[in-house]
């Protein structure tokens, strides 16, 4: 394939958007994180994730993912969103990279990929509960649904993550 060919496909893809994994947060919220930050989704099983004492209530506890030691948080209960069931047998695990930060991210449902373009991102204030608004980039509407635009670097930079 000559330059020209490849330059002008790149161009084409560029033109579709930027990818995003989508995923739901719980039954009532859509939400998507940028895949430039994501690394992986997975589905464990939920004694897989060692639970540590004096944590925040969202951090589940420690997972080996790759032969790595990741924290993993209950990301609705990080946003003050419906918690998941407790009843659950498997966790679904996104896990997101921010800089050499690792963070495995539990979520209700991943839903599979999306793209949309930069200009398409919109405001949350107004959309959203302002407990939300630190953590996104902004809001999409896309079929007739409202998908949160999750930011990834501060959710792994939230204060509440600390125990302090």
């Amino acid at each position: 394939m000559n330059s020209s060919k490849l330059a002008s496909l790149k161009q084409n893809q560029n033109s579709l958007g930027d990818g995003y994994l989508k995923f739901q947060l719980n039954r009532h919220t859509s939400a998507t994180l940028p895949m430039r930050h994501t690394q992986e989704a997975v589905v464990v099983p939920v004694e897989t994730i060692s639970s540590m004492p004096n944590m925040p209530g969202c951090i589940l506890g420690l997972m080996n993912w790759r032969s790595r030691i990741v924290w993993a948080v209950d990301l609705p209960k990080m946003l003050n969103l419906e918690y998941l069931d407790s009843r659950q047998r498997l966790y679904n695990v996104i896990i997101i990279r921010v800089d050499s930060v690792l963070l495995g991210l539990v979520v209700q449902e991943i839903q599979g990929t999306t793209k949309f373009m930069p200009e398409d991102i919109r405001s949350p204030v107004g959309q959203v509960a302002s407990s939300l608004i630190p953590y996104l980039r902004g809001c999409v509407v896309q079929r007739k649904e409202i998908l949160l635009v999750l930011d990834a670097q501060a959710i792994v930079q939230s204060s509440i993550l600390r125990s302090d």
